[in-house]
């Protein structure tokens, strides 16, 4: 089971990868409208509240919206770092 650190990690990491294909300012927006989650301005998380699993499945979706299969294929290895971590790429 990962921890509330691990999920911090892990939506830190993701936003920072998409800093680099959308700007910091796009990046930090769109996480910053994810209910439950607070971003810093260089896309590090100052908190989550609530299910850090919905958190990181709302986040995702939202930059799948943004740029669909780039976001898939930046986040893989990501997310092979965390292999409990399940998540529903659409």
């Amino acid at each position: 089971m990962y921890s509330q650190e691990d999920y911090k990690n892990l939506i830190t990491e993701i936003i920072r990868k998409q800093i680099d294909i959308l700007g910091v300012d796009i990046a930090v927006r769109k996480a910053n409208g994810v209910s439950g989650l607070k971003v810093g301005d260089k896309g590090e998380v100052n908190s989550l509240s609530g299910d850090p699993q919905e958190i990181l499945q709302e986040l995702v979706q939202q930059y799948v919206a943004l740029s669909g299969e780039i976001v898939k294929n930046i986040l893989n290895p990501v997310f092979a770092k965390y292999p409990e971590i399940k998540l529903n790429l659409k």
